[in-house]
């Protein structure tokens, strides 16, 4: 009752705490034959890497991926995909002090309280942020095979400090930091970063998911529908608390009529189902917003308790975001893809069995 295995064919296992020796991720399912070098998931890695720019934790890590096992000559060969992410610039001085102190939004009180009082204390170990490295390189594996089908997913941010994108051009979304698709309203959140930071405050906002290409039918009745093992994989990270597919909560509001979407001979005439239908795929684009938490570890003075009852009042010195966003968008990204991979290799063996060597299409065959 491990907790830290996602996926039934394309199966990831994680492990490593933020301050320990290392981090990594066993993929096992991953099909041979795929071109796949260190370099390929270095690139994802880029994406996430800390202190790159103003309001990002300072802490420089390089995140360079080392390939264990399962790829030989630059190819997958079928057998499980080790990777290793050495940590390298491990401060935990500002730990030390509040080793024995819950900090608010923290799982440290959890997770003191399921381990019966082991847990790593220092940068919270493996509730941290920082386990998410592991998370953006199976990802990249991931990544790999659903190329291979033309599936593309890609995140984006829509909402920072109450800052929304008002506009969605995907064109412009590496082309700032924050992976915002609204240049005007990046620049706000850039303001409103710098006038948290220096309030000693933090900030949450709202990252939309988009998954191109994916073929009708991938999904498995009932408990294992793909909407539901998505839903599942995002808020499987730390910072999410808040998820919704298509439409989402507006649904609450929606008639029958307003929310169904309409079929025609040539495909659905809207998508307000978000790609998925009983939660199986539609063939559909899927569209899913997360709403990620602010930091919790802030220098604003906060109220809590120690392992002793006590009561104390803390502000969190060390290393820290303002935002998890945009650090958490690659994360998402990886989440969603190792998803993917693994109900289209479920798929694939559903449609060998029926002797059917491709995904049909039935508004063109």
């Amino acid at each position: 009752m491990s907790g830290n295995t996602i996926g039934r064919l394309f199966r990831v296992t994680t492990f490593g705490e933020s301050h320990g020796r290392a981090l990594g991720a066993v993929i096992d399912g991953c099909p041979p034959g795929l071109s796949l070098t260190e370099e390929y998931i270095q690139k994802e890695l880029e994406k996430r890497r800390p202190g790159k720019v103003p309001g990002q934790s300072p802490r420089k890590e390089r995140d360079k991926v080392e390939i264990l096992s399962g790829v030989f000559e630059g190819y997958t060969i079928g057998t499980p995909i080790a990777l290793l992410i050495y940590n390298v610039d491990v401060d935990s001085s500002a730990y030390e002090k509040i080793k024995d102190v819950f900090r608010p939004g923290h799982a440290d009180f959890t997770y003191f309280i399921k381990y019966g009082g082991y847990r790593d204390y220092r940068g919270g170990g493996r509730s941290s942020g920082r386990e998410t490295v592991a998370r953006v390189a199976a990802g990249a594996v991931a990544k790999r095979v659903l190329e291979e089908y033309g599936i593309e997913v890609i995140a984006y941010t829509i909402s920072l400090g109450g800052i929304e994108a008002k506009e969605k051009n995907l064109e412009v979304i590496y082309k700032n930091h924050l992976f915002c698709p609204d240049m005007s309203a990046y620049k706000k959140m850039c303001e409103k970063i710098e006038s948290l930071k220096k309030e000693g405050d933090s900030l949450g906002g709202v990252v939309e998911v988009l998954a191109r290409g994916i073929p009708a039918g991938l999904g498995e009745p009932v408990f294992d529908k793909l909407s539901a093992d998505l839903a599942k994989a995002i808020c499987s990270i730390g910072a999410v608390k808040g998820i919704e597919m298509g439409a989402g909560f507006k649904v609450a509001s929606m008639k029958g009529s307003e929310n169904n979407d309409p079929i025609s001979p040539y495909g659905f005439l809207k998508n307000d189902a978000g790609g998925t239908l009983g939660g199986i795929s539609s063939g559909q684009d899927i569209v899913i917003r997360v709403a990620v938490k602010p930091i919790p570890s802030i220098k604003k003075i906060q109220k809590t308790i120690n392992e002793k009852k006590e009561e104390v009042e803390i502000s969190i010195g060390g290393r820290h975001d303002i935002s998890a966003i945009p650090r958490i968008v690659p994360v998402i990204e990886a989440m969603v893809r190792i998803v993917l991979a693994d109900h289209l290799l479920r798929q694939l063996a559903n449609l060998a069995f029926q002797k059917r060597l491709k995904f049909p299409d039935f508004f063109k065959d």
